[in-house]
């Protein structure tokens, strides 16, 4: 399956980082600044392994001109996530993206 790069994924959803992603310190999260938490349970209770978001608060950072700036690194989050995915728990990501679409288009 091939992405159609409209990119609304990367405007809809934030992406959780998982212990590996997190400890590598190779992603832009949300509480950089702050520093790097090294109890990885305690990041995920507070949401700091969550990717940064751009300065509009809802897009990836990683997003530039609808396509991912780091896609060949990419988070495992969304190396699961494809939205045209049938399968049952990418359902309500897949709903939330068309409506967004039809949204779009009004």
């Amino acid at each position: 399956m091939e992405c159609s790069q409209c990119g609304v994924c990367c405007k809809l959803f934030v992406i959780n980082l998982n212990e590996q992603e997190y400890n590598s310190k190779e992603y832009k999260t949300i509480f950089e600044s702050f520093g790097h938490v090294s109890d990885f349970k305690e990041a995920e209770m507070i949401g700091a392994n969550l990717l940064m978001q751009k300065e509009d608060g809802e897009t990836c950072i990683y997003l530039e001109e609808k396509k991912c700036s780091i896609h060949e690194r990419r988070p495992q989050a969304c190396r699961k996530f494809y939205c045209a995915s049938k399968e049952e728990w990418c359902q309500d990501m897949v709903r939330r993206i068309n409506d967004y679409k039809e949204k779009a288009k009004k």
